[in-house]
């Protein structure tokens, strides 16, 4: 099969044996495979595959399930499902947990549905299940534009919550608007802390999803409400700052964190139970539905890489195959 594999932290294609499923997982046959922050990281050579996992990178992918191991019942020859899987998504084919494949939703396709496991399931995770964030409550994503953003915008709006964005540009806000959100802060032209406060009647946020780290972490604590969550996911501006302790106290905040890709198939299967009750009559329903901003063909996976490292897109970056 045609794969993707990295060398000296480029993308090149290569040829590599079709695997064969254990008991536990199906052999799916691609059509489409979503490019995320993590698969820039690994090629880096920031984000190495857990120990076992395929050197291959990518993270989701939707296509035909054409092999089943014995101990899988719930899936059939023929399925189309989009799966989470921890390394092998830029190839012809990959193996996946079947406890981590997802029917495709009927008014979606291949591309559409490829989008969809790394954020749902990583915004359903953060913002749902670690920040717990509920109704009538605040929530400010940083890198609204961004896949994970786009998700979180429609999933927080869909159950009852506001929310406010910051993004690069006013394309980008506009963007976020058309979305949901309900408000937009331009960073490039804008401090958010002032902007939050301002909004937020110096009340602060509930909830934060931030993605930046670095410097964003002491501004973050400064715009966050009595009791509030942040929940840091990435760390794009690195992973160290010099904070003041004294708020954090005073208005009794929770910091959490969390990666999802070393996460064992139990907890993962987790949160695809969530989505698929919860989530997944939305999307049936195009309540809500994934952001495709551009698709390559696999063979062009480098190009893929380069469009997002520019930060130029607005949603997901989506291969073909």
């Amino acid at each position: 099969m045609l794969a993707i594999e990295i060398k000296n932290t480029t993308l090149q294609s290569t040829q590599r044996p079709i695997p064969k499923p254990l008991e536990s997982e199906v052999l799916i046959k691609i059509a489409a495979a979503g490019i995320n922050r993590p698969d820039i990281m690994q090629r880096q050579g920031l984000y190495p595959p857990p120990l076992g996992a395929s050197d291959i990178p990518g993270l989701e992918i939707a296509g035909t399930v054409i092999a089943m191991g014995k101990q899988v019942s719930h899936l059939n020859l023929g399925d189309k499902v989009c799966a989470l899987v921890t390394a092998g998504g830029y190839a012809e084919y990959c193996l996946a947990s079947a406890v981590l494949c997802l029917p495709i939703p009927a008014n979606l396709d291949f591309v559409q549905a490829a989008a969809l496991p790394e954020t749902f399931f990583t915004v359903w995770s953060n913002v749902f299940d670690r920040a717990q964030l509920k109704a009538n409550e605040t929530l400010l994503i940083h890198g609204g534009s961004s896949g994970i953003g786009t998700t979180a915008i429609q999933l927080a709006k869909a159950f009852g919550a506001t929310v406010i964005i910051t993004a690069g540009s006013d394309k980008k806000c506009s963007s976020c608007k058309t979305l949901g959100a309900d408000f937009t802060i331009n960073y490039q032209t804008q401090d958010f802390v002032t902007e939050v406060n301002r909004i937020t009647d110096q009340q602060g946020v509930d909830v934060i999803l931030d993605m930046i780290g670095g410097d964003y972490f002491p501004a973050n604590i400064n715009c966050m409400a009595i009791e509030g969550r942040l929940v840091q996911i990435a760390i794009q501006n690195g992973p160290k700052t010099e904070i003041n302790l004294l708020p954090i106290m005073l208005k009794r905040l929770s910091i959490t964190g969390s990666t999802l890709r070393a996460r064992n198939d139990a907890f993962k299967s987790a949160i695809a139970k969530q989505l698929l009750h919860k989530v997944w009559p939305l999307l049936e329903t195009n309540a809500i539905k994934p952001i495709i901003y551009k698709t390559f063909p696999l063979h062009q996976a480098g190009a893929a890489h380069q469009l997002m490292e520019s930060s130029q897109h607005i949603g997901k970056i989506v291969l073909t195959v």
